[in-house]
């Protein structure tokens, strides 16, 4: 095969050309005559057993051209793509195929190049950081919402419904006296209060004494489904029993009951040490994602549309693996169907995906970056240990290529983080 005109177009688009010799040719034919023959009838012969020359005869010499030539496309795409060190993304195309006289084929092909990137700054950026500050109420907050985890489930009967209860109803809706879809159940638990249901039906249960039935009258919000939205309905009630939380006293006991701590001072200190790590982690990772937007706005890039397409779709068949969809036939768009997913709303984290994976690889290139086999080991037994994994399945689960770009990625990270400033109120007002 022969390689030639390769030509690099706008756009990030190039085309070559591969031309297949005759004796090429004429064995992908020969190929595709004995991978069909067993179907061929021809008058006079057993079927599958008819020549070459004579089916050709019959049905015309180029009878079994398109099947050679598709068996040639890939080998001269490999071929092509090989000679011309072209780096490309997405799927080729075939725009042209001649078979001169001589018998050779020449096709033309159309890719997509990977796109080169010109970068800015990318040290030495500045962004600002959230002040990490755990207040006393948001400790009194998670101690209430400790409370209520290990509250006692007491039966109420000597009262009636009120605020905060849990009660236990069944309810049948009606709009105009006839039943509508969905608004009908029963022995359904509802904890007053909590605004589960639509405005001005809780508030109406408290009053209710067990046993009682009632009719509710509700006003559906104009923004409700369309069928029901803004309907004045009835709801047909009774209250089958009722239920109350009793919270446990916040003490040393308590404490000593939830965590592994024997007061309850301890309990809070390390309550407010878990948020402020939690905080101090929140307000690490915008700073690192605000760095890196920044670096990547003052690079220079063409990014061709496939690359983000291809970015999107691995991001929606990731998602759709974790609910177990991981059969490759389904197309996108069904995916997108069955999860409720809008392509539109994704397509700007799968573009900044695209952006940060160049971003990276750019700034690898510009530090003249490597590792060694010291350094890719010990980065493989950092990540096994984050993921309670072994080193041993990592080797066989990731290319040892693989994994070198990991770490020239992570580095790239920490050469553009580490050299960052956190920036002051006061600069950013300047």
């Amino acid at each position: 095969m022969t390689v030639k005109n390769v030509e690099k177009k706008e756009n990030n688009t190039a085309t070559f050309q591969v031309e297949t010799d005759a004796a090429e040719f004429e064995a992908a034919v020969n190929g595709a005559y004995l991978k069909n023959k067993s179907s061929i009838y021809i008058p006079g012969f057993r079927k599958g057993k008819a020549p070459r020359a004579v089916v050709e005869g019959m049905y015309g010499h180029e009878v079994f051209y398109q099947d050679a030539m598709d068996e040639l496309a890939p080998k001269a795409f490999d071929q092509g793509l090989k000679e011309s060190q072209l780096r490309i993304v997405g799927a080729p195309a075939i725009s042209d195929v001649k078979v001169s006289d001589e018998r050779t084929v020449e096709y033309t092909f159309e890719v997509t190049l990977y796109p080169e990137v010109t970068l800015g700054q990318y040290k030495g950026l500045s962004a600002q950081k959230d002040e990490v500050k755990v207040t006393d109420e948001d400790v009194d907050k998670e101690l209430e919402a400790a409370r209520k985890r290990n509250a006692r489930i007491l039966t109420v009967d000597d009262r009636e419904a009120q605020m905060g209860d849990t009660a236990n109803i069944d309810f049948d809706g009606y709009l105009n006296g006839e039943r509508f879809d969905g608004g009908k159940a029963e022995g359904y638990d509802l904890e007053l209060g909590s605004g589960s249901f639509v405005p001005g039906f809780e508030e109406q249960i408290v009053g209710m004494k067990i046993g009682e039935e009632k009719d509710i009258n509700i006003t559906f919000p104009q923004d409700y489904v369309a069928d029901l939205a803004g309907k004045d309905v009835v709801f047909k009630v009774k209250l089958n029993s009722l239920s109350t939380k009793e919270l446990p006293e916040l003490d040393d006991e308590f404490a000593k009951d939830v965590s592994e701590f024997d007061t309850l001072d301890e309990y809070k200190a390390d309550i407010r040490a878990k948020q402020e790590k939690q905080q101090q982690e929140m307000a690490d990772n915008k700073f690192r994602s605000e760095i890196i937007r920044k670096a990547c706005e003052n690079m220079t890039v063409d990014i061709p549309a496939v690359m983000i397409d291809d970015k999107l779709e691995e991001m929606v068949r990731n998602y759709a693996a974790n609910f177990g969809f991981t059969d490759r036939k389904t197309s996108l768009e069904d995916l997108l169907k069955m999860m409720g997913v809008d392509a539109a709303a994704i397509r700007p984290s799968a573009e900044m995906q695209v952006k940060t994976e160049l971003l990276l690889e750019a700034v690898v290139k510009a530090e003249n970056m490597e590792v060694t086999e010291e350094d890719t080991e010990e980065y493989m037994k950092k990540v096994a240990e984050g993921i309670g994994a072994k080193v041993e399945d990592m080797k066989s689960y990731f290319s040892k290529d693989f994994i070198e770009d990991e770490l020239k990625k992570e580095r790239a990270t920490n050469i553009i983080i580490d050299s960052a400033q956190v920036e002051k109120a006061e600069d950013k007002a300047e």
